[in-house]
């Protein structure tokens, strides 16, 4: 059988998308599947130690002629063929630079994938909102079943972060709506927008949750430090939905007290710049670092005593998202201060390897205090990891991925007349 994927981030990047998605590829072939990717190049700013030629390895590596110019193919780490289409490096800056790459890709998609053989099920993963369409048209004119993965709460998301304000968002939102209605089959990564796209009459729905390769990653020893001191870091994305303000205010309130506790945001991200200015303004409460990979990560999951998870509270569809950073968290085994509600709040909870709090500065800075006054409060004894083996190996949902695509494809045979299997 044969899965084609349409996706805005693949190998050699280092991103949740493409470390989900290089775990159900694995998967895929290991149940004999073949894999067709349809991607943009990378972007060199995704990529640990940037673009440079390297043969594939079980590091996800890519040689350099998959990112180089549309139409270019390579076979990945696990026998899958990549399949590019075209990126256009200026437009990545911003949120509408991103979108405008978006639909670029998308555009593209279209004839790269109509180049390759008709697989029996067409994957689309969202939240590269365009990707929709171009799904959507794929999968209509090879007649094959439809799979849309939501890895985000669209479109509601994109209403309440105000995307949706325009005429032209407003129609995506309408495409993106008809894309879920028309496949046959959506999956999400939480059960509560799961519930919420039922209620809409949107059917058949799964759960296939985010999570992590744990047999790849170590756990991470932590650090024996004294009463008083406390390591807090937040490491990811620095955009608007984690509402970051709240964790630099509430390290002003901290930094001219007795106990030595030190708050390190390490990213980027849309709002950097004007959290680097409202930094400033403080005094610099925050050590403020550029994103880091590899070796370097490990660097800091070691440096620090509790890790943030912050999702703003003002946008409703975040009571039904978890940060995908959550589970690499649990996995490496750091305390985790959650500034979350609702299903990211449920597990964190259920881990035993979090202690939560409201997302209001001085709350926060309450919760670092007693965190740094007891240093056994951050100790999880391998718990999040536990929790991570039951709930989220990627091995484990990179199955189950598998096991609803296989539905999904012999579904669609078995409606199917003879011509369209041509």
């Amino acid at each position: 059988m044969r899965v084609q994927l349409i996706t805005h981030s693949y190998l050699p990047e280092r991103t949740p998308p493409e470390r989900r998605w290089a775990a159900f590829v694995e998967a895929f072939r290991r149940e004999g599947w073949e894999v067709d990717v349809v991607a943009p190049p990378a972007d060199p700013a995704q990529v640990p130690g940037g673009l440079r030629d390297r043969p594939p390895g079980r590091d996800g590596g890519a040689v350099r002629r998959d990112t180089a110019v549309d139409g270019r193919q390579d076979q990945g780490p696990h026998g899958e063929r990549i399949l590019r289409t075209l990126r256009l490096p200026a437009l990545s800056g911003t949120r509408d630079g991103r979108f405008l790459g978006h639909v670029v890709h998308a555009l593209g998609a279209i004839p790269v994938a109509l180049r390759a053989q008709r697989p029996d099920v067409l994957v689309i993963t969202v939240p590269a909102l365009p990707t929709v369409v171009a799904g959507w048209l794929l999968s209509r004119l090879r007649r094959v079943p439809l799979i849309v993965e939501m890895r985000d709460a669209w479109p509601d998301l994109a209403r309440e972060s105000g995307v949706s304000a325009g005429v032209l968002s407003r129609i995506m939102e309408a495409l993106v709506t008809g894309t879920q209605r028309a496949a046959d089959l959506v999956v999400t990564v939480t059960e509560g927008f799961a519930e919420r796209l039922a209620e809409r009459g949107i059917h058949p729905v799964e759960v296939v949750g985010n999570g992590v390769p744990l047999e790849r990653i170590r756990a991470v020893p932590a650090r024996d430090r004294e009463a008083g001191e406390l390591h807090v870091l937040y490491l990811g994305n620095h955009g608007e939905s984690q509402g970051l303000e709240t964790v630099i205010r509430a390290a002003a309130l901290t930094r001219d007290e007795a106990e030595r506790i030190v708050v390190r945001l390490v990213g980027s991200g849309t709002r950097r710049e004007a959290l680097m200015a409202l930094n400033e303004s403080l005094g610099r409460p925050v050590e403020m670092l550029a994103a880091v990979h590899g070796a370097e990560l490990r660097e800091q999951y070691a440096w620090a005593d509790t890790c943030l998870v912050a999702l703003r509270p003002d946008w409703p569809s975040f009571e039904w998202t978890i940060p995908s950073k959550t589970y690499e968290l649990l996995a490496v085994g750091r305390h985790i201060t959650g500034i979350v509600t609702g299903e990211a709040a449920r597990v964190l909870e259920s881990s035993g390897a979090a202690s939560l709090v409201p997302a209001d500065p001085g709350a926060l800075a309450g919760l670092w205090r007693r965190l740094a006054a007891d240093p056994r409060s951050t100790a999880v004894d391998g718990r999040g990891r536990d929790w991570v083996g039951r709930n989220a190996d990627l091995s484990a949902l990179g199955r189950r991925f598998v096991g609803l695509a296989r539905q999904a494809a012999v579904r669609g045979a078995a409606g199917a007349r003879p011509y369209n299997r041509l």
